[in-house]
């Protein structure tokens, strides 16, 4: 509930170039004889004062991402992925789904990237679609309004019904982020969801931040809030989320190039239920493999595998689960083209 759909990882703040050789910089076609004693004339202290600002934290949902990134996701049946680039901007792709345990499915899904480039990896905007054989439909449109605005537009329906629907909003400081999302509002019925998100860098490795969750419907109405503090060191993230609702904290850390572990620890003071979860990505970049494993205190391992069997365009994934106190085993095979 009150969930912001991550959209895409955050934009570093610009880096300032350092002043030339010698005390005074140049401009490009000028020289200057050597002179000793020279101050530094004062537009450099403003481009000192701007390289000492502290650095963008990113958005508060992206505060425990680096860590679950590491854990496998559950697979099962037999998947079948084709995506086909008709254009620079415009992909689409076909997955057929095969399962044993719950339905079958189709899905036909088309995303397109707009001209407005903001980054080396970014463009906007961008417009993702999904639709399944029984008509369902997930659909979300991101928009770079200005430099430091994004807007997300999200909708689900399923077959000819509208189930969720919600609208982002997002600015991103020099040392902040602050975002709104609105869900599901009805204006008639008096129902919707709000929730806000705030984000800042204290230091340049600590973040503190909070997430303030509103909610009403007819006869019910209330406010959940939690607070969130981020320690980002060179090679380890530590990340603490506590609220109403319980407790959630990861530590990641990056051992090599190759490896990285994780662990996530959650209480919930409604389930009233405690979990921690250990977890690793290995990258062999040598044999185009990565392995990701996990483990947790309800003895539930799990395994995924991802090969790219270049030159071809194809991707082969298999995946297993393994639950030890209900003995349940459930694997997973998925194939990519393109």
């Amino acid at each position: 509930m009150g969930n912001v759909l991550a959209t895409s990882s955050p934009v570093p703040p610009p880096t300032v170039p350092g002043p030339g050789s010698g005390l005074v910089s140049v401009p490009p076609g000028f020289t200057m004889p050597p002179v000793s004693g020279l101050v530094p004339p004062p537009q450099d202290k403003a481009t000192e004062e701007k390289s000492d600002q502290l650095p963008n934290p990113g958005t508060f949902e992206e505060c425990h991402r680096k860590c679950k990134e590491l854990f496998p996701i559950q697979m099962e049946g037999v998947k079948l992925t084709v995506n086909k680039g008709l254009s620079n901007h415009f992909q689409v792709n076909h997955t057929v789904a095969l399962s044993t345990v719950g339905d079958s499915n189709y899905h036909f899904g088309v995303t397109y990237v707009g001209t407005k480039q903001v980054s080396p990896t970014e463009a906007f905007p961008v417009l993702v679609g999904d639709m399944d054989n029984s008509g369902s439909l997930n659909a979300q449109i991101i928009h770079q309004v200005t430099s430091k605005v994004r807007s997300k537009v999200a909708l689900q329906t399923q077959q000819s019904k509208f189930v969720n629907w919600q609208v982002d909003g997002e600015y991103r400081g020099a040392d902040f982020t602050a975002a709104v999302t609105l869900g599901n509002p009805d204006i008639l019925v008096g129902s919707g969801i709000l929730v806000a998100h705030y984000l800042q860098s204290i230091t340049p490795c600590l973040a503190l931040g909070g997430e303030l969750v509103y909610h009403r419907r007819p006869g019910e109405e209330g406010t959940v809030m939690s607070l969130a503090g981020k320690y980002t060191a060179p090679n380890w993230i530590g990340t603490l989320t506590v609220g109403q609702a319980g407790a959630h904290a990861t530590y990641y850390h990056k051992a090599s190039d190759q490896l990285q572990v994780g662990v996530e620890f959650e209480a919930s003071t409604r389930m009233q239920d405690t979990s921690v979860t250990f977890g690793y990505q290995l990258d062999l970049p040598k044999a185009n493999l990565v392995f990701r494993g996990s483990v947790d205190s309800n003895w539930i391992v799990g395994a995924a595998l991802e090969k790219k069997l270049l030159p071809l365009p194809l991707t082969l994934a298999m995946g297993a689960f393994l639950n030890h106190r209900k003995n349940k085993f459930q694997c997973g095979f998925g194939l990519t083209i393109g």
